[in-house]
């Protein structure tokens, strides 16, 4: 299929049955945060997966590659990061198995309507106030910063857009890991599985991975940690087995 690209993107291999996807380093392009959620998400065949602020549609793309789900959505609220993700789904010609919305995590319960989905997965914006916020408007802002939604909006519209028993995934900092648990817990998304991610064996962790069950009874299972780099610029084999080289 002919996808446009513009002077201002390019397109990056993703190691996954030869998709590629486009990207513009003016706006926020895909980090290890997202490869590793969608390494630690489970879709199952026949199940439909929604990912909220979906960005470049990476997600979505690699779960399509990755997992036997029927059907995945990526939602953006940023128009042009929409349009790239739409043309990256085009590009691979995916188009029957990936859909790209365009609106606001906000109103997502409203759009989808209740228990609309078997799987949600999210990776936020990480960052609280303003510290050091130049232009709310930014794109880069948007995704980094809490500027148009919020940890508690994502949960709050994942609780009802996913079906009882249905599974959430999210990829966040560890330390809001206190904030993120009780929050889960409040809007009935019990934690069920939790993995912090480590740059190097003797570092503090910078990511934490978590599942969590649409009306499950309470008990969490923490995973064996993952280390990211053996030594500096070289891949621990997982991280490798993760994206596909």
């Amino acid at each position: 299929m002919q996808v446009t690209i513009h002077s201002s993107e390019r397109l990056d291999e993703l190691h996954r049955n030869g998709y590629k996807i486009i990207q513009d380093k003016g706006r926020f392009c895909f980090g290890m945060d997202a490869v590793l959620l969608s390494g630690f998400a489970k879709v199952k065949p026949g199940e439909k997966a929604l990912d909220l602020g979906t960005g470049t549609g990476i997600i979505p793309i690699l779960l399509e590659a990755k997992t036997k789900g029927e059907h995945f959505t990526g939602l953006e609220i940023q128009p042009e990061s929409a349009d790239m993700a739409a043309r990256s789904v085009a590009l691979n010609d995916l188009t029957e198995r990936i859909d790209i919305v365009t609106g606001d995590i906000k109103d997502a319960s409203a759009r989808f309507g209740a228990s609309s989905f078997d799987v949600i997965t999210t990776n936020p914006p990480y960052m609280i106030g303003q510290h050091g916020l130049k232009n709310d408007e930014d794109a880069k802002t948007i995704a980094r910063h809490e500027v148009l939604c919020t940890l508690e909006d994502v949960l709050r519209e994942s609780a009802k857009i996913l079906r009882p028993g249905g599974r959430f995934y999210m990829v966040h900092r560890p330390f809001r890991l206190a904030e993120i648990l009780s929050k889960m817990v409040e809007y009935r998304i019990e934690p069920k599985r939790m993995r912090l991610v480590y740059p190097f064996v003797d570092k503090e962790p910078n990511m934490v991975l978590l599942e969590g069950l649409r009306g499950g009874k309470s008990r969490m299972t923490v995973e064996k940690p993952l280390i990211v780099y053996k030594e500096p610029g070289v891949y621990t084999d997982e991280i490798y087995d993760i994206y596909g080289y």
